[in-house]
């Protein structure tokens, strides 16, 4: 026989649901604390309790004094005051704690519940899907959604007294100062030293946008900078690109590696020697950590969701590249083919993922025409497409430009400019490359 006992309520606290109400009454500035741990009306157990908190959050949007009273008549106009419980409930709740001080510790309480009752029902939501027999791809297509909304869970603190952060900083500064080996140690170096010297590499948390007109070798750039973080300081780079097939990418790859005119390796006119070069590039390569995904039509959250799921199962990720940023995608269809607005949401997403993942995220971005025409091709910040968002939210802004793809005759050709138009910890300049298309690789001037 199935006793009371033997029945598991979902998590929930109705003493702390209580306190949190009750330090409203006492002082509607707890409304704050509330709004910064986004409580809302669900996170409460209690139907009742979630009845007081909307008629609260009513008043409260309406910056209307929160007390028994005015409480009392919110409550009557959403016809929600009987079914609380009437002034005798209410005046239960006032008298639940005696001070404020408890507030922060209550809402935190009471949200954490909220949570683990989401956890419970997705899991449930699971178990449904399974049992229906539904699709299954379908099935994991909605596991992963309900897990990704279950992450957006924050209940950290983020706001910290200065002190707290002075000393931290202090450690950090000491133990540098130890062990200097490990200055470098999060960057991701350019592998250019010039170009390192105004960014003093690429560090977490970064957003870094590599711009230029078609043509001028900003895929074959990136994949230069990927090589290098990959090939010589073994770090884990995550390649998405959103307009070639991996095979294509990793043609580039082995052209860069072996050295191999790519002109020869799509027309397969290789000979022993260059079957001989493709081999310990391959193997090279083979042994990196290297991530490909060309499926194309990103967004934020399955970005997020294909990284988070990189840095799980193959325990580190330390760079991002995505190629390009124009082909990506906004969420929803709140834009309504707004596509400034769109980009200006998928930009500043990527520089919140950089900081979440803590990881450089390189982002190409195409330039609009405007370029064409002018008489100093050079492109500037202002020619960044679509949308000024991506200057704002970028960490640094680099953009590539060959001469010689304007002037045939040029004096320079087989060169390429590097130019830093925005930097936000460091000096803008601009640093000269050799560029060998034929095998897709750039070379400081001294290197080659």
């Amino acid at each position: 026989m199935v006793t009371l006992d033997d029945i598991k309520l979902p998590p929930h606290n109705l003493d702390a649901e209580k306190g949190i109400l009750c330090c409203i009454l006492l002082d509607n500035e707890v409304m704050f604390i509330c709004d910064s741990l986004f409580l809302a009306p669900e996170d409460f157990y209690q139907k009742e309790h979630q009845m007081i908190f909307e008629a609260m959050k009513e008043l409260w949007l309406h910056r209307k004094t929160i007390d028994v009273v005015t409480l009392a008549d919110m409550l009557v106009k959403k016809k929600f005051f009987d079914l609380v419980g009437g002034n005798d409930y209410l005046y239960e709740i006032s008298t639940a704690v005696m001070t404020t001080s408890v507030a922060g510790e209550y809402a935190k309480i009471a949200k954490e519940k909220s949570i683990l009752r989401s956890i419970l029902k997705a899991s449930q939501g699971i178990i449904g899907d399974v049992y229906e027999h539904k699709d299954t791809l379908e099935i994991i297509d909605s596991i992963q959604k309900r897990i990704f909304d279950l992450t957006q869970f924050d209940m950290s603190d983020s706001t910290k007294h200065i002190k707290e952060i002075l000393e931290q900083r202090v450690e950090e500064h000491m133990e540098l100062v130890d062990n200097p080996e490990k200055i470098n140690e999060h960057k991701i170096m350019s592998g250019y030293p010039k170009l390192d010297d105004f960014t003093n590499g690429f560090k977490p948390g970064e957003l870094v946008v590599l711009a230029a007109r078609p043509a001028m070798g900003k895929t074959a750039f990136a994949l230069n900078l990927l090589l290098h973080a990959a090939l010589k300081h073994d770090k884990s780079v995550a390649f998405f690109s959103l307009e070639m097939g991996s095979e294509q990418i990793v043609d580039r790859l082995l052209s860069a590696v072996a050295e191999i005119h790519m002109g020869r390796m799509q027309k397969w006119q290789l000979n022993e020697s260059d079957f001989a070069e493709l081999g310990e590039a391959m193997e090279k390569l083979g042994d990196s950590h290297i991530f490909i995904d060309d499926q194309g039509a990103a967004t934020i959250p399955t970005l997020k969701s294909k990284l988070r799921k990189i840095k799980i199962e193959r325990g580190k990720l330390d760079m991002v590249i995505i190629d390009y940023l124009q082909l990506m995608s906004g969420v929803g269809s709140k834009f309504a083919g707004n596509r400034v607005q769109e980009i200006s949401e998928i930009s500043r997403g990527l520089k919140e993922l950089a900081r979440e993942l803590k990881i450089p995220i390189i982002a190409l971005s195409q330039l609009s025409r405007n370029v064409e025409a002018r008489v100093d091709k050079k492109p500037q910040l202002s020619d960044l497409r679509e949308s000024g968002a991506i200057e704002q939210d970028a960490d640094s802004v680099i953009m590539l430009y060959r001469d010689e793809y304007y002037d045939p005759d040029t004096d320079r050709k087989g060169t390429a400019d590097v130019l830093v138009r925005k930097n936000r910890n460091g000096q803008v300049g601009e640093v000269e490359l050799i560029f060998k298309g034929e095998i897709q690789k750039f070379y400081d001037i001294a290197q080659s």
